[in-house]
C-alpha cells in the first residue's frame, strides 16, 4: 500500500503539499494539484482518516449511542441517520449500550480516543454523568429519540405527551369510553412518563375521568411485558373496550393475551399500539398505532449535527417532529 511519502516523492513536492490537496486544495497551485492527484491514482494511495484527521481537525466519523440496537424502532432512526451521513460522506459507528451507564460511559471514551467528530444520543435520560463526560469530549451533541430540559443539548423527538393524549382522544371519537392503558415504566422520562401522563390528561379532559388507576397497568417496552400486563389489566377490568399500549411490542403481546382467551381484537376490544415499526403491518389485524417519523428524526439528527460541525446557527434547540394516528384494522367503531 503506498503512502503519503511515496505520493511527495512522486509528485515532487512536499509532504504537507500532499495533505493540503487531499484537505485544502484552494490552498495549492493547480499545476501541483494535478501532479499530486495524478500521483495518488497511479500509486493508488488512499489516505488514513485518523492521519488526516491530525491536520483537518476531522474525522469524518460520528459516534451513535443506542440502548437496543435489536429493536426495530431503534433500527428505523439509524437507518436515517446512517443515510443522511452517507450523503455528507460521515461514517456511522453504532454503539449498544444494552440500557448500562456504565457500558455507556466506556463507549463514549472509546469515541473520543477514536477522534470522532461528533455524538448522536438516542432514547436514554441525560444524567448528570453523561453531560460530564460529553463535555470532556468537545464534540458537537445531538439527541435523538430523546432530550433534555436541564442541559441545553440540541435534540429531535415526538412530543410523546401529546401523541398519547391524541391517542385517546382518536378512541374517544370512535366512541370509546371504557379505555385502558398499558404504559411503559414511570422511571423511563423519555418515554415511559410522558406517554403516561397524556393518557391520564386526555382522561381527565375528553373522558371526565379523573382516577386512572385501576385502568392502568405497567410494562417494559418488549412483547412478553405486554402479554403479562395484558393479563393483568383484563383481570381487574374485563368491561374495557379499548387498550391503548405505550408500544407496538406491548400492543402486539396484548393481543397474542386476549387470543389465547378467546377475546377478539378489535370485535370485543381495540388494540392501538405506539411508534409504527415494521411489526405494526405484520400482526394479524394489523395494527392502528401511533407513528413517529423514526427514520426522519434519524436524518433530521444527522443534519442539525452537520450544522453544529460547521457552526452553523440552529432555528431551535429542540425539534418536536410530528406524529399521525395510523389506522389499520386493530381498533372498532362504537359510534
Amino acid at each position: 500500500m503506498a503512502t503519503i511519502r511515496e505520493v511527495a516523492r512522486a509528485s515532487g513536492v512536499s509532504i504537507s503539499t500532499v495533505s493540503r490537496v487531499m484537505n485544502a486544495p484552494d490552498r495549492v497551485s493547480p499545476e501541483k494539484r494535478m501532479r499530486v492527484e495524478r500521483a495518488i491514482k497511479e500509486l493508488g494511495y488512499t489516505p488514513n482518516a485518523l492521519a488526516r484527521g491530525l491536520i483537518s481537525k476531522q474525522t469524518d466519523t460520528v459516534g451513535v449511542l443506542m440502548p437496543d440496537i435489536s429493536n426495530p424502532y431503534a433500527a428505523e432512526v439509524v437507518k436515517g441517520i446512517e443515510d443522511a451521513g452517507h450523503a455528507l460522506g460521515i461514517h456511522v459507528i453504532l454503539c449498544n449500550t444494552d440500557s448500562s451507564a456504565e457500558r455507556t460511559l466506556r463507549n463514549l471514551s472509546v469515541l473520543r480516543q477514536k477522534q470522532v467528530d461528533g455524538i448522536i444520543f438516542m432514547s436514554k435520560a441525560i444524567t448528570e454523568e453523561f453531560y460530564q463526560a460529553f463535555q470532556t469530549m468537545n464534540v458537537p451533541i445531538v439527541l435523538v429519540a430523546t432530550e433534555s430540559l436541564v442541559y441545553d443539548i440540541p435534540s429531535v423527538k415526538i412530543d410523546d405527551e401529546q401523541a398519547s393524549y391524541d391517542a385517546v382522544q382518536y378512541l374517544a371519537r370512535k366512541g370509546h369510553v371504557n379505555i385502558g392503558m398499558i404504559s411503559g415504566p414511570i422511571g423511563d422520562t423519555i418515554a415511559g412518563l410522558p406517554r403516561y401522563k397524556g393518557f391520564r390528561r386526555a382522561c381527565r379532559e375528553i373522558l371526565g375521568i379523573e382516577d386512572t388507576a385501576s385502568r392502568v397497568e405497567f410494562a417494559t417496552f418488549h412483547f412478553h411485558s405486554g402479554y403479562e400486563a395484558m393479563s393483568r389489566l383484563y383481570e381487574k377490568q374485563p368491561r374495557l373496550t379499548a387498550v391503548f399500549c405505550a408500544s407496538d411490542e406491548i400492543a402486539l403481546g396484548a393481543m397474542s393475551l386476549l387470543h389465547d382467551l378467546g377475546i377478539a381484537v378489535p370485535d370485543d376490544i381495540s388494540i392501538v399500539g405506539f411508534d409504527n415499526t415494521k411489526i405494526a403491518r405484520m400482526s394479524i389485524p394489523k395494527l392502528t398505532t401511533v407513528a413517529q417519523p423514526m427514520y426522519e428524526m434519524g436524518k433530521a439528527g444527522m443534519e442539525v449535527l452537520r450544522r453544529l460541525r460547521e457552526e452553523e446557527p440552529l432555528d431551535q434547540l429542540r425539534i418536536y417532529m410530528k406524529h399521525v394516528i395510523v389506522e389499520r384494522e386493530s381498533v372498532k367503531s362504537l359510534m
